[in-house]
């Protein structure tokens, strides 16, 4: 008897253990993780020397990890004060969340949002050190003081969408600004045609827990289709396109243009029928193809090769998206 007992308080342990793992990892959102990093790579990427006047060497590995790791703990540290913010308001729509759930603490949750945040911009001020001027640094800054306006101010506004934009806007450029070098017009560009597309996105999903406003999700759907448009731009504003999308522009219209479809079938089926459930599924396939764009943005500079490598985050984001919540 005292074996059965002993056995049973042992997989209650384990039960428990495992209930607050993944806690956690929804606190998170680690899927979307992973589409942060895609920014900031893409921005990396973009900004190098182009096609065979660079060769990739130890010192450029150790300053895209040291990005990756400052852009994926700023985004975590964003969502997971989202959370503590809005603890009151996912306790009457979202109760099974971690915070309103129990299975992440409150003060736990205040802990770890604080912490990543100052982590990653003692990171992203260390890759300053690292090359050898602030930028990064001022970079990653901006981006910490822009998640805590909209998570404790701007959210619930008019302008919570264009501050979710402005956020991945300056992931993107903490990416470019690790090169040092002088920020044409064409880096803006695409950093702004990302932060516009993932504003669409958030205004989106503004009221995925519940019955969305068809209208809303419509004019939403024009704002992220206008960000995928700036990026159609890209090749008459920067020199480090490769040559043969200047020259043959059709091309890459027609491979933006296809892309820009795809991500609005999907919010039109939504717009149609804007039931929690469809708007919700819309909202993970529009955030997971912010790694589509990235790809893109970085292809039109470096090649398939290194878009390639982009799109190769879709792996760990879409196994983990199947068991852990991404919105």
């Amino acid at each position: 008897m005292n074996d059965e007992s002993s056995n049973d308080n042992e997989s209650r342990l384990r039960l428990r253990t495992t209930d607050v793992i993944r806690g956690y990892l929804d606190l998170t959102r680690l899927p979307n993780v992973f589409t942060a990093v895609a920014d900031v790579t893409m921005g990396f990427l973009i900004a190098r020397p182009v096609g065979d006047a660079w060769t990739p060497s130890g010192w450029d590995l150790g300053v895209w990890a040291m990005l990756a790791a400052a852009s994926s703990l700023l985004y975590a540290a964003g969502v997971v004060l989202n959370d503590v913010f809005d603890l009151k308001h996912d306790r009457q729509s979202r109760p099974k969340r971690p915070l309103p759930s129990g299975r992440v603490s409150t003060d736990a949750a205040r802990r770890l949002g604080w912490g990543l945040l100052w982590a990653g911009v003692a990171l992203g001020a260390g890759t300053g050190l690292f090359v050898g001027h602030l930028r990064p640094g001022v970079v990653a800054a901006l981006l910490a003081t822009a998640i805590l306006l909209y998570n404790g101010w701007l959210k619930r506004t008019p302008l919570g969408p264009p501050a979710m934009g402005l956020c991945r806007m300056l992931n993107v450029m903490l990416g470019i600004n690790a090169a040092g070098i002088p920020l044409e017009a064409g880096f803006w560009l695409v950093a702004g045609a990302i932060g516009v597309y993932v504003a669409g996105v958030t205004w989106f999903a503004r009221r995925e827990s519940q019955q969305s406003n068809p209208l809303q999700l419509a004019l939403a759907t024009v704002v992220m289709a206008s960000g995928i448009a700036m990026l159609a731009w890209f090749p008459h504003l920067s020199d480090r396109v490769l040559p043969m999308l200047r020259e043959e522009t059709q091309q890459w219209y027609l491979l933006v243009g296809v892309l820009g479809l795809l991500i609005v079938w999907r919010c039109l089926r939504a717009v149609v029928d804007p039931t929690s459930v469809k708007v919700r599924m819309a909202v993970t396939q529009c955030v997971m193809s912010i790694i589509m764009l990235d790809a893109v943005a970085c292809y039109a500079v470096q090649g398939v090769y290194w878009a390639s490598l982009i799109l190769l985050l879709f792996i760990p984001a879409m196994l983990l998206g199947r068991w852990i919540e991404t919105t």
